[in-house]
């Protein structure tokens, strides 16, 4: 069994950040806390933690002054459901999937999960199935399909879909086994710049930090979030043509500017190169090799601008057969084993059985803030142009390596508590959404800009 701290130190060990900080950690609560049988609450405290203390780090390298970073797990927890707790003028989001989307038995007696939530993959899977937009409709096409079969048609067209796997299955994988080596967080030098020392006295720890933040959906957003939490200027830029989740937008773009860019056009590709010329954080969740199509891949961005920190975000990681596989948190959750894990430790087996949170679209999101924030300490220090890797699928291993709990998916869920819940003025209404779990003893979390919606600011930095 792993506890909190123990898989703080661990992450923060891993990046060879400073011992003595830990003894800074505050952080309270055991799992289970969710009807889990992984250790999903002490996953997002460890990394709810391991950002909270960089923040606070970097305000120790600023000012000179230590402070504490407290945690607890059900705030913690809040924080990774953070989507479904929100609610804007006292209405919650309601049936936020499309109605196709979902997990299938096909006709081999395989599950797959379909993810249907943006028009072009809906619209995809209907031809490629050659069904109605109609769940029943679905589920008759697929008993004439294999799971292999559709896993693998679905990925050559460009689809969103998983069949689900054992966790022996998954291990035995050629992708799992491509990642497994990896570190949960990859912190690559990718080229040569003077060191660049924070500037002392800041208002806040990432006071002066500007972050450029070109993510979708949960994780990549999360991670910009936390950034604007610590003070940095994050700028969302989407394109115009681009589908949203609207929910989604609401929740994850507090303290953040958000503008249109339309990278089809030399005009917006030019405009970006100006803005990352001036930016500290360049974080994207594109699959890989698609931004470097554009000329936005890490070399790029290094030229453009000695001592940036690119930002990747994958689903199944940047090496292996499936590094170029689109997936979101359902279908990773689905490839890897833990669907089938879960439904087994809940006596029925061989349905899938998602996890109770979104807990590798919040843990990838978080850990990447926190490896941004470590490259920020190694610029200041060091110098160079750094890449910081994340995934979803080695985010998964990482929290298998925490440990199970038996008969964990009987746990009662702890209520939310009440201080970790605040309200707001929003682009979108009145807001009522969850505070930043860790608390900084000198320096409190806060967003000083509200949601808004997308494209509201022009494409420069404040």
């Amino acid at each position: 069994m792993t506890r909190p701290m123990d898989a703080l130190s661990d992450l923060w060990r891993g990046l060879a950040l400073p011992e003595e900080a830990l003894g800074r950690a505050r952080l309270t609560g055991e799992d289970p806390v969710l009807p889990s049988s992984f250790r999903v609450g002490t996953a997002a405290t460890a990394a709810i933690g391991a950002a909270g203390l960089a923040a606070a780090e970097i305000w120790h390298r600023r000012t000179g002054r230590a402070q504490t970073v407290s945690v607890d797990m059900a705030h913690a927890i809040a924080e990774f459901h953070s989507e479904h707790l929100q609610r804007v003028n006292g209405v919650a989001p309601g049936d936020t999937w499309d109605p196709i989307a979902g997990a299938y038995r096909c006709g081999d007696g395989s599950w797959v999960r379909l993810h249907a939530n943006f028009p072009h993959h809906r619209d995809g899977f209907l031809e490629l199935l050659g069904a109605e937009h109609d769940r029943a409709s679905v589920a008759r096409a697929l008993e004439s399909w294999t799971g292999p079969y559709l896993d693998e048609a679905a990925a050559e067209a460009g689809l969103p879909a998983a069949m689900m796997r054992t966790l022996d299955q998954w291990d035995a994988h050629p992708q799992a086994r491509a990642i497994a080596p990896l570190p949960v967080i990859s912190i690559t030098r990718i080229g040569d710049a003077p060191p660049e020392p924070f500037p002392n006295d800041p208002a806040r720890p990432l006071s002066g930090v500007r972050a450029l933040d070109l993510t979708r959906v949960i994780a990549g957003p999360v991670s910009g979030r936390i950034l604007a939490a610590h003070g940095a200027d994050v700028l969302l830029v989407t394109g115009p043509h681009l589908p949203s989740i609207p929910y989604l937008v609401v929740d994850t773009g507090r303290g953040k500017l958000s503008t249109h860019i339309d990278l089809r056009a030399e005009a917006g590709r030019e405009t970006l190169r100006d803005l990352i010329r001036g930016a500290d954080l360049f974080v994207q969740g594109y699959r890989p090799g698609t931004l470097a199509a554009r000329g936005f891949g890490p070399a790029d961005t290094a030229a453009l601008r000695p001592g940036i920190i690119h930002v990747s975000l994958s689903a199944y990681g940047e090496t292996g057969p499936w590094h170029e596989r689109r997936g979101f948190d359902s279908l990773v959750q689905t490839a890897s084993g833990l669907n089938d894990a879960e439904a087994a430790d809940a006596g029925s087996p061989g349905k899938p059985r998602p996890l109770p949170v979104q807990a590798l679209d919040h843990g990838a999101g978080t850990l990447m803030a926190f490896g941004a924030m470590a490259a920020l300490l190694r610029r200041a220090e060091e110098g160079g142009s750094w890449h910081v890797q994340v995934s979803l699928a080695r985010t998964a291993l990482w929290l298998r390596s925490l440990g199970r709990i038996p008969g964990g998916t009987a746990a009662t869920a702890i209520p939310t508590p009440a201080d970790a819940v605040e309200e707001s003025d929003s682009g979108f209404g009145r807001l009522t959404a969850t505070r930043h779990a860790a608390i900084l003893s000198d320096t409190p979390a806060y967003w000083a800009r509200p949601s808004v919606p997308l494209g509201t600011h022009p494409a420069r930095w404040p």
